[in-house]
Formats: C-alpha cells, structure tokens, sequence
C-alpha cells in the first residue's frame, strides 16, 4: 500500500496546499480584502461603500459620497498600512476611491 505523504500534516496546511494547487488564491484574496475593509472601516462607511474590487495589487473602492471619498483620499496610505497589517502581507500596493 503506497504511504501518502500528508498523513502528519495539519488542516491548515492541507487546506493551504488544497488552495495552492487548485489555484483559489486569488478568490480568496478578493473576498478577505472586502471582509477586511468592512471590518477596518466600520460601519459608518461601510455604509456608503457600494463596490469593492482587487485587481492585481490595485483596491479600487467605489463611494456614494463625494465628501467622504475627498476625506478618505487624504488617508490613503495609512488605509493601505493598515489593510495589509490586518491581512498579514502586502496584498494592496494602492487604493483608488470611486
């Protein structure tokens, strides 16, 4: 009987290796960037955040106030900081307010 070689291996790392060789990163990322957002910026702007999309390294956020996305657009590197703090790697390198 052949010995497989995941037999001491963790969840974790058989759910990473699942995710790594079907390819699923990418989704993955898509959907904690929008989690991560909307826990980090709470929910008086997730409020007026109609779309969040990732693209590559790029997080383009689209906001149906005006004034709230000029506020935001002053802060953007500390929202990046923080974003890839919160995600644990450099997944954004920019963020473009909609």
């Amino acid at each position: 009987m052949k010995k497989r070689s995941n037999e001491n291996m963790s969840i974790s790392e058989v759910l990473q290796e699942f995710v790594d060789h079907n390819k699923l990163q990418k989704g993955l990322d898509k959907v904690t960037v929008k989690d991560v957002w909307n826990q980090q910026m709470g929910p008086a702007i997730q409020k007026y955040t109609t779309a969040i999309k990732l693209e590559g390294s790029t997080l383009y956020i689209q906001l149906s106030s005006s004034v709230l996305r000029e506020e935001l657009s002053y802060g953007k590197e500390k929202i990046v900081k923080m974003l890839n703090k919160e995600l644990g790697r450099e997944l954004v390198k920019k963020l473009v307010l909609r």
